[in-house]
């Protein structure tokens, strides 16, 4: 539990320095995406979500930015309220030199470990509701290897949530 919440505090550093982002986007099927025109964030829950103020600041600064790209309009009275969430988890990978890893991770041949690397791989998750009737009508996802280096934070926030937002609305099949 302690390291989830040192996780959750790390996340939106860590989440400036992605890599590479990979999305995307589950939605209700029996959606006329065409009738959202007006937004507004769900403030609730992007209250509940574990991130400072700043970091909040810059993710919904980069959702204002995107949706008003996607020709939506903020409004007090909105068709569709914007939520957001996080997610992370640390992904582990051991180098080994020479030799050969045999069942059951007994070495053969010599070989030692080299290194072992911790990877935080981070989700972010935004959340399109109907504001009348309060149903998810589209959820977009991006995970991605998260680094320390905060030096381009802002461009990386934008970064990730423009990948996210590219997927809506579905494309039609």
């Amino acid at each position: 539990m302690k390291n989830l919440k040192f996780i959750l505090l790390l996340l939106p550093f860590l989440l400036a320095s992605c890599e590479s982002v990979s999305v995307s986007a589950d939605y209700d099927k029996g959606t006329n995406f065409l009738k959202y025109k007006t937004y507004a964030f769900d403030n609730f829950a992007i209250a509940r979500v574990p991130l400072s103020d700043f970091d909040k600041k810059r993710m919904l600064s980069a959702i204002d930015e995107g949706m008003a790209l996607k020709g939506f309009t903020k409004s007090d009275a909105p068709d569709l309220l914007v939520g957001i969430s996080t997610r992370a988890r640390t992904e582990i990978s051991i180098n080994r030199s020479g030799g050969f890893v045999g069942p059951g991770g007994m070495g053969m041949g010599g070989g030692g470990i080299d290194s072992i690397n911790k990877n935080l791989v981070g989700t972010l998750f935004i959340d399109f509701t109907d504001a009348k009737t309060k149903e998810l009508f589209w959820q977009g996802e991006g995970k991605g290897y998260l680094k320390e280096n905060i030096s381009e934070k802002d461009e990386k926030i934008k970064e990730f949530v423009s990948k996210i937002l590219a997927q809506y609305p579905p494309a039609k099949k």
